[in-house]
């Protein structure tokens, strides 16, 4: 049943029961009977709502998209160019995108020097067609449907089920519990000993990214719905791709939030040795502090190393890597992973839970055109700088396990 029927269908058992109290100061026993009957229907499609809403919610994040539904519908519709095209023209913005403005002018947020504001759910697509050379795509004959973009690292991390906070306006501070108290056995007039559980923070601060990127005068000009889609595909690779590193590889001296392999705390395996037995020592390490990994992160060579590796000697043994997935949980290769450099270079594996992945925004993402910038002037180009706010943090590190040191 889809979430709203189940909202409906709760609505109208609650309206029963309210009829039954209300229309009787005492309810008789057949009476007493029907309501009780309403209460426990009332509880089971609650139950289901919060199934369906927490199943509905985990697939838009897995997607990448925002998880309220209206405000994604609304999103979608703020076009990207007419916010460069109102900043060149010295005008003022209209529609989705001038509504945009507003609420982010209500939430307390501004752009700065004049530039325009754009969701941050932009960055959450993933999405490969992209153009270094946009100037060049509107020829007489434009037929979007044969773009050739360029080829990028895949965006993943994000899409394995991190959290995201939005819409944050000061730091932020979450408290987690590290250990719970104690529990005694003891003889009849024994005392108990006094535990307590212990607690800490992990802490989110505003991190910025972005990047100055360039259109021509005349695709601004002559864009149409699919050139929009390229620029904002272009805009999503130029910082997401920067995001999605920063949540494996970033470190606090980088200035960007500290990604899964620079977090203290996250557990180290070895599989200098590639084989079944030590596969499986990485999912005990996990299991022993009550972790069920839900993806592993593999650089391509490693992907490569093990789909061609067996488990045993056996004949029609499985290779390590089969159908997708590694020990049964689900594998992901990206060259967003890198190796690890030496002589020579290992490969990397990240194994774990990445919900333990919070990704925390702030604000929306802002762009400012600039036709007047030096040599873009000139040429009737516009300079463009986008920029972005966010961080992240791993909430329990033990619920990851990395390997650099495998042979590729």
């Amino acid at each position: 049943m889809k979430l709203n029927d189940l909202r409906e269908a709760r609505a109208l058992k609650v309206t029963e029961a309210r009829a039954l109290v209300d229309g009787n100061a005492t309810l008789t026993a057949e009476q007493q009977a029907a309501f009780d009957k309403l209460k426990t229907e009332i509880k089971a499609l609650e139950a289901d709502e919060a199934r369906q809403q927490f199943l509905e919610d985990a697939e838009r994040r897995a997607a990448g998209a925002p998880v309220d539904k209206k405000q994604r519908e609304f999103e979608s519709g703020v076009n990207v160019l007419d916010a460069i095209r109102a900043q060149v023209e010295q005008r003022s913005v209209t529609g989705a995108l001038a509504e945009f403005q507003q609420e982010a002018k209500r939430q307390g947020i501004e752009p700065k020097k004049g530039g325009l504001l754009v969701p941050a759910s932009i960055f959450e697509k993933r999405t490969t067609q992209t153009t270094t050379t946009a100037d060049k795509i509107v020829p007489d004959d434009y037929k979007a449907s044969e773009f050739i973009g360029l080829l990028r690292n895949s965006l993943i991390v994000r899409s394995l089920g991190a959290r995201v906070l939005s819409g944050l306006r000061g730091d932020v501070v979450i408290p987690k519990q590290t250990a719970a108290s104690t529990a005694y056995w003891l003889n009849e007039g024994d005392s108990l000993t006094e535990s307590n559980p212990t607690f800490d923070t992990i802490s989110l601060s505003p991190k910025h990214v972005g990047a100055l990127s360039s259109l021509s005068r005349q695709l601004i000009q002559q864009s149409n719905p699919a050139i929009e889609q390229l620029v904002r595909d272009d805009f999503v690779q130029v910082v997401s791709a920067a995001v999605d590193k920063a949540l494996i590889h970033g470190t606090a001296a980088a200035k960007q939030p500290v990604g899964i392999l620079g977090t203290t705390g996250v557990q180290t395996g070895s599989l200098s040795t590639l084989s079944w037995a030590n596969l499986l020592g990485l999912l005990e390490k996990l299991a022993l502090v009550n972790v069920t990994p839900n993806a592993a992160l593999i650089h391509p060579k490693v992907a490569t190393k093990l789909a061609s590796t067996l488990k045993d000697s056996t004949v029609g043994a499985e290779y390590l890597l089969t159908g997708g997935r590694v020990a049964g949980v689900s594998a992901y290769s990206t060259n967003q992973l890198d190796a690890k450099t030496g002589t020579p270079d290992k490969g990397r594996l990240i194994l774990g839970d990445f919900t333990q992945l919070v990704i925390g925004e702030w604000g929306a993402t802002e762009i400012l055109a600039n036709p007047y910038a030096a040599t873009y002037y000139e040429a009737g180009a516009v300079q463009l700088r986008i920029l972005h706010t966010m961080d992240a943090a791993v909430r329990h590190p033990k619920a990851f396990v990395t390997v650099e040191d495998i042979g590729i």
